[in-house]
């Protein structure tokens, strides 16, 4: 190269820097990427959402902080699952079989008692990136981070920082899995945090004053049996009797009456793991801790919650030290990190954004008598009480007793990720449109997995009928969950497997025919009640389907004969076309699902849902995110 070109090259060069240093060398990497949506956080719901996006053949990139994938569920070290037993559902009921398989029996994740699914953190991370890498239209970027967002003429740019510099990222639909709901609060979603008073959700048991309190988090500790004395040294700041109430030890006799004292054999095995190891993630006296890093940056949370880890530590040294427990210590073969603590703490409460509906425990109770009919546009279900983590706060005396609240099972509306005022975002995880109390049940773990799954098929089917989110479908949505196995209302007395799932889901989702919720011991559930007699009386749904039928309320049994004549005056109205007489249609159903044809005999629930489905068809009537129907 001669001097010409040598100063040539270096004039450009220097041009070059000198444009791309105030972009922060964005020149450098920026282009117009192909993805068609992007998903901030790759944890539970944020790997769910990928996987289920990416199956509907649309392209997918996940940002994730840290090298793993599956969030509190693996990277937060909570593998221990809350729930859903009964509910095998969807993509969680695919990572359960997956754990099912990857173990050898479902006994085999009956290891502790907290729990009917338990499993290794670094196995859960395992099994989600082997599912995940089948999937050719899903990019995941580990160790990286969001920089910016920003919306302008309807075109998201994101700035992202990789491992390998900056890029920049035009997505037609963001979805917000973040653990605390950083996507959406930097997007100027209106949003909630703490508790609202009675008097804003109409909820008996809020509080009667709001407050800005959050649920305690922890650091969990995945603890190994080593077989020999593993004893850490004293952690700065250790004092015994700070644990003291935590079970049963010659330190309780200071503790209050009215604490539950297990015995620390009890308090061990809550949560044991497969292979000798334990989940240590102990709500009484023990690592909960309680701080509300919402709002905080980035930075202000990373020493915030060195305190949490802290006080971690000092627990493990104290079940080692005053327990007698000393082989057992943190696992050197669980998480890659220096102090071998999960990568991210247990966040149990975010942020709760304003959504198109706002999900409440009265919703939850009374589905059926509330204004908003929202059971009818459920997209996920749940089954666990609300539980809320408040020991750790430090009054916690004047917050709501909410201990396993107990609640009938649930059906989650759709319209609780789709923010107010932001186009083509959608929000998950544990930020989503419910109120203070119902966050205590759908923050667990299999409720964020389907919510997840949701979010990406509502992603995706907004790209391929390029259409905005709020203008999908419901029942397009819902219609895609049943093909993959995914239950919209919990009723627990008809599985999956059975022929009868869809058209008894389809049906309960119009709420013709209504389930009845009920706590059976530690158990929330929600029956159809399939093979009970129809009265009369069960059949009054019908009429906010078709408003100009009559029925007899009363409570009387329906015979088959009477039914199907009803289902053909319908039918009439309806201007539904059919070839054939409505009894032989009718008969042609029921033998197709193994059902005999008796025009005078009583016809049950499951077989009145049957014909009403097939021949009327009223799943098929599009309604709003309020559950109404259209038109």
């Amino acid at each position: 190269m001669n001097d010409l070109q040598t100063n040539l090259f270096r004039t450009i060069s220097f041009w070059a820097f000198f444009f791309c240093f105030p972009f922060l060398f964005g020149c450098q990497f920026e282009k117009d990427d192909s993805s068609a949506i992007l998903i901030i956080g790759g944890g539970t719901s944020g790997i769910s959402a990928g996987i289920a996006a990416a199956r509907q053949g649309v392209s997918t990139v996940i940002v994730e902080n840290t090298e793993w994938v599956g969030g509190m569920l693996t990277a937060a070290g909570v593998s221990a699952v809350d729930g859903n037993y009964n509910l095998p559902g969807g993509f969680w009921g695919e990572f359960r079989d997956s754990l099912i398989n990857y173990y050898g029996h479902t006994d085999s994740l009956k290891t502790g008692w907290v729990s009917n699914v338990l499993f290794e953190p670094s196995i859960g991370d395992k099994i989600l990136k082997t599912i995940a890498s089948q999937e050719k239209e899903l990019t995941i970027l580990f160790k990286s981070r969001m920089q910016s967002i920003h919306r302008e003429n309807e075109k998201w740019t994101v700035t992202i920082e990789t491992p390998d510099g900056l890029k920049v990222l035009h997505p037609q639909i963001v979805i917000d899995a973040t653990e605390l709901g950083d996507v959406a609060r930097q997007c100027g979603v209106p949003y909630d945090i703490g508790m609202e008073n009675r008097d804003e959700t109409g909820e008996a048991i809020a509080p009667e004053v709001s407050n800005h309190v959050i649920q305690d988090l922890t650091y969990v500790a995945i603890l190994k049996d080593y077989g020999k004395d593993v004893t850490i040294v004293c952690p700065p700041n250790y004092n015994p009797e700070e644990f003291a109430c935590a079970c049963e030890n010659g330190l309780y006799k200071k503790c209050d009456s009215s604490t539950v004292l297990w015995s620390k054999e009890k308090m061990i095995e809550y949560g044991k793991l497969p292979n000798n190891k334990y989940m240590i993630n102990w709500p009484i006296f023990g690592n909960d801790f309680y701080l509300n890093c919402i709002e905080m940056s980035e930075k202000e949370r990373e020493e915030s919650l060195k305190a949490a880890k802290d006080r971690t530590i000092r627990f493990v040294y104290f079940i080692q030290k005053e327990l007698g427990m000393n082989t057992l210590g943190l696992a050197d073969d669980e998480f890659p990190t220096a102090d071998r603590l999960p990568f991210i703490p247990y966040h149990r409460e975010s942020l709760r954004i304003h959504g198109s509906v706002r999900f409440t425990l009265n919703h939850i109770t009374q589905p059926y008598g509330q204004a908003e009919k929202l059971y009818r546009t459920s997209i996920a279900v749940g089954d666990y009480p609300v539980d809320h983590h408040h020991g750790r706060y430090f009054a916690p005396n004047k917050l709501p007793k909410l201990n396993f609240y107990p609640i009938p099972s649930f059906g989650v509306p759709l319209g609780v990720i789709i923010p107010q005022q932001i186009k083509n975002l959608i929000v998950a995880e544990k930020s989503i449109s419910v109120s203070n109390l119902v966050n205590g049940t759908t923050r667990l773990q299999p409720v964020v997995m389907q919510i997840g799954q949701v979010s990406g098929l509502l992603a995706a089917t907004a790209v391929k009928e390029k259409k905005n989110i709020e203008d999908v479908s419901i029942r397009t949505i819902q219609r895609i969950l049943l093909s993959e196995g995914g239950y919209l209302l919990p009723f627990l007395d008809v599985k999956k497997e059975d022929p009868l799932f869809k058209p008894l889901q389809r049906i309960g989702v119009t709420g013709i025919l209504q389930g009845a919720g009920k706590r059976e011991g530690w158990e929330n559930q929600t029956w159809i009640r399939a093979k009970d007699s129809l009265l009369w009386s069960e059949l009054t749904g019908l009429k906010d389907v078709y408003p100009f039928i009559k029925i007899k309320i009363a409570p009387e049994p329906v015979t088959l004969q009477e039914l199907v004549e009803l289902i053909g005056g319908i039918a009439e109205k309806e201007k539904i076309s059919v070839n054939e007489e409505y009894s032989f249609l009718a008969q042609k159903v029921l033998e197709r699902y193994n059902f005999s044809f008796n025009p005078h005999e009583i016809v049950t629930r499951s077989e009145a849902a049957l014909l009403i489905d097939q021949l009327l068809h009223p799943f098929e009537k599009e309604i709003t995110i309020q559950g109404n129907f259209k038109n």
